[in-house]
């Protein structure tokens, strides 16, 4: 076997090889995206009706709290940036990262200061790589989330929410994340969780409006509307993050199966162009083969011609 076949072989062997393990990883990925759909559809009722009680609660009250006032000249923002720990995902990380650098850049122009927070570690790494200055950060569950790593990451920022700013408080808290539309489109997003804008809330006809001012101020909250709302507020936040913690692992593992099946179709069509170059050399080393038999056999013929 010649030296050039033997390297096509080489490299057919390397490629199959690789495209089993891609084909592998596409399959794990699907299989994860149907679990991390169901948590997101399950969590998101949860979510948007404690939405719906916090703004029932702010409008149908004059409380001034962080959960809902805006800051007449808010100075200082917290933004959380939810990448992943692994990477063969494509753009996934790069794609939320370029959102959340938009988004400081945005905020900073409008004169704020601005703390980030970040889960998982593509984007910790960023940070890191390029020595910008994280507030805290965490890793390790980005592919699959519980409500209890939701819970950790909105500990700090309910704490910074509560605090002033001349104490290292946050007037306002952003969240970027890569929202899951559809197995074949995950959009990143930023959303700003604190204060919550009742504007957003509120997109009823005027009719509708009419009736809902009549019928708010008969609400009565016990013990007080504050009481409430400090009940309200670090669920109102965990949850929003949960939600956002599953929108981004799904859109994670789409991304991968998306990223290994391309991976794996390059594979297959590098094998198919391999094997036609190693055909052919074949066919090259045969056909040199059988020159160097009949030219062989003639000079031999030749040769007992003479001798004779």
């Amino acid at each position: 076997m010649g030296a050039k076949l033997r390297v096509y072989k080489r490299r057919i062997r390397s490629v199959t090889a690789t495209k089993k393990i891609t084909k592998a990883m596409e399959m794990i990925a699907a299989s994860r995206i149907v679990k991390a759909q169901r948590q997101v559809a399950a969590s998101t009722p949860y979510a948007s009706e404690l939405t719906r009680a916090v703004t029932a609660v702010a409008t149908g009250s004059n409380t001034q709290h962080a959960l809902t006032t805006e800051v007449d000249k808010p100075a200082r923002a917290a933004v959380l940036l939810i990448t992943s720990d692994r990477g063969l995902a494509g753009g996934y990380s790069s794609n939320a990262i370029k959102a959340a650098e938009k988004l400081t850049e945005r905020l900073k122009a409008e004169g704020k200061e601005v703390d980030t927070f970040i889960v998982g570690r593509k984007g910790v790494s960023y940070y890191a790589f390029r020595e910008r200055e994280v507030a805290e950060s965490w890793t390790g569950f980005t592919d699959s989330p519980t409500y209890a790593d939701a819970k950790a990451v909105a500990g700090p920022l309910i704490a910074a929410v509560q605090k002033d700013t001349a104490e290292g408080g946050v007037d306002e808290l952003h969240i970027v994340f890569t929202e899951f539309v559809s197995m074949m489109t995950q959009t990143p997003v930023d959303d700003r969780l604190l204060p919550l804008s009742l504007d957003k809330q509120d997109e009823t006809d005027e009719a509708e409006k009419s009736t809902k001012d009549e019928i708010l101020p008969l609400f009565e909250f016990e013990p007080s509307p504050e009481d409430v709302l400090d009940a309200l507020l670090p669920r109102y936040v965990e949850s929003r993050i949960y939600n956002a913690l599953l929108q981004a692992a799904a859109s994670k593992h789409a991304a991968t199966r998306r990223a290994m099946k391309s991976a794996t179709d390059n594979a297959e069509d590098l094998i198919k162009s391999l094997s036609r170059l190693a055909n052919a050399a074949r066919q090259a080393e045969i056909t040199q083969e059988i020159s160097e038999i009949v030219g062989g056999a003639s000079a031999l013929a030749d040769a007992t011609a003479g001798s004779d």
